[in-house]
């Protein structure tokens, strides 16, 4: 058995869903369980309508709920055979009724609860993975429909819900396989539900780790994540054009990209994956020809140093310095306090004895943040900052590497510089309006001569 995951953009029309169709038929003898995002950018206007009601704009969120009820049916109709047209009807009928009385009862309570913005959220992947198993059998292909509520069970952390290994990992063993044998099961990604039943969502991004989850709990040979782009490249192209595409990369080097910016991927992805031991292969929907590239185990030998340049904007940067706290311990242990009362991740960190340096990319609680910090330390923010983050398994054994560094950024001001602890990336901050150049200086620097056997 193999997992195809498929992202929102390889679903969002009539056109998308008939080239994941031949896609998936082309692998039918591998068994493939499907793993659909909601169509195009449902799960966004969803939580955009969804605002518009506790607003008080109830006819508006109406309105704009009828106008994506209208885009699932046309795109939708297209490719389902008049055998399932009624089916259709009654599927997307369905949903958008419950979805109209959430509505509704949001614009009377005026407030989205972490409870209602997972109920609300769902429903994207709940239509697109029905949508998508009409549209196959279309094509010749019997498909059956699993609720991912029903196997991936998780805690009670709305929004951001952890699965519960073990027991989604028995549901999936018991369920999956033994439906996959004969048909191509397809499940919606991002959710999941309580073990009371109450739906749930795994964040942002979700539907990788969805994936990853049901192949490690049914023993895939391969996950197959299927997007719009080619692979991991060694840059974000739309900062270094020049970028090309890595063929072959560690389960280690591919989340550490993905935590430090590169989009391609969900952070949380590989995880369920490295337990298992399973590759995962990130490959394009648009040009199924392309060979993508396959996250393995081990790291390859490599004659770069890097594999690729991970960035990220939207940094803040937070000096914390206390003078008082000179030659005593604790320092440490009261700031990462304070970030974890209020489940605020550190990016990136740089220390002395009496100040640390540290960046965070969600500054939802930061007057929070800085309040009790400023009860015993003086805090500096910088805003507008950004991460660039340079990752490769030779990072541990090549030397020079530093200067090389910053020599290609002689001429930018470099904020702040850390070399992971997994001793795989070399990290630094920059001005968010030089994030570009230095970008192109570093890629220059160190891919304008590439190892075959790694990139293409």
């Amino acid at each position: 058995m193999i997992v195809m995951k498929f992202g929102g953009t390889s679903v969002e029309s009539a056109a998308a869903m008939e080239r994941v169709a031949k896609i998936v038929q082309e692998r039918l003898d591998r068994r493939p369980v499907v793993v659909v995002s909601a169509m195009g950018k449902t799960t966004n206007k969803l939580l955009a309508l969804a605002g518009a009601a506790v607003e008080g704009r109830r006819e508006e969120a109406l309105e704009q709920l009828q106008a994506l009820r209208e885009y699932h049916l046309k795109e939708a109709g297209q490719v389902v055979s008049e055998a399932e047209e009624a089916e259709l009807e009654a599927v997307v009928t369905e949903h958008f009724r419950e979805l109209e009385e959430l509505v509704k009862g949001l614009a009377v309570l005026g407030e989205v609860t972490p409870r209602s913005w997972d109920a609300i959220a769902s429903y994207g992947e709940r239509l697109s993975s029905r949508v998508l198993g009409l549209a196959l059998r279309r094509f010749g292909m019997d498909s059956a429909h699993v609720d991912s509520r029903s196997v991936i069970v998780t805690d009670q952390r709305h929004t951001q819900a952890a699965p519960l290994s073990f027991e989604t990992y028995s549901r999936l063993a018991t369920v999956i396989p033994r439906m996959a044998e004969r048909r191509v099961v397809v499940m919606g990604g991002f959710i999941g539900a309580t073990e009371d039943g109450v739906t749930t969502t795994l964040g942002r991004g979700g539907s990788d780790y969805t994936a990853s989850i049901v192949g490690a709990g049914i023993g895939a040979e391969e996950i197959q994540i299927w997007t719009d782009v080619d692979g991991m490249l060694t840059a974000d192209p739309s900062l270094a054009p020049e970028a090309r595409r890595v063929r072959i990369i560690s389960f280690d080097e591919a989340a550490e990209l993905a935590y430090f910016g590169a989009k391609v991927l969900h952070p949380a992805t590989v995880l369920p994956a490295i337990e298992r031991n399973i590759p995962v292969l990130i490959l394009n929907s648009r040009r199924p020809q392309v060979e993508g590239t396959r996250i393995v185990a081990e790291p390859v030998p490599c004659a770069n140093p890097f594999k690729s340049i991970a960035s990220k904007r939207g940094i803040t940067v937070m000096t914390i310095q206390s003078t008082r706290m000179l030659m005593a311990y604790g320092f440490l242990k009261r700031i990462f306090e304070v970030f974890d009362r209020y489940e605020t991740p550190v990016d990136m960190l740089a220390t002395s004895e009496v100040s640390v340096s540290l960046t965070i990319d969600n500054t939802g609680r930061l007057r929070d943040i800085l309040e009790d910090l400023r009860q015993f330390s003086q805090v500096v923010v910088e805003e507008d900052q950004a991460i660039v983050c340079l990752v490769g398994d030779n990072v541990r054994a090549t030397a020079g590497l530093a200067a090389r560094v910053f020599g290609a950024l002689a001429r930018l001001k470099v904020r702040l510089i850390s070399q992971g602890g997994s001793q795989l990336n070399l990290g630094l901050v920059v001005a968010q309006q030089d994030l570009e150049e230095a970008v192109r200086s570093l890629h220059r620097e160190f891919f304008s001569d590439l190892d075959p056997a790694v990139f293409d």
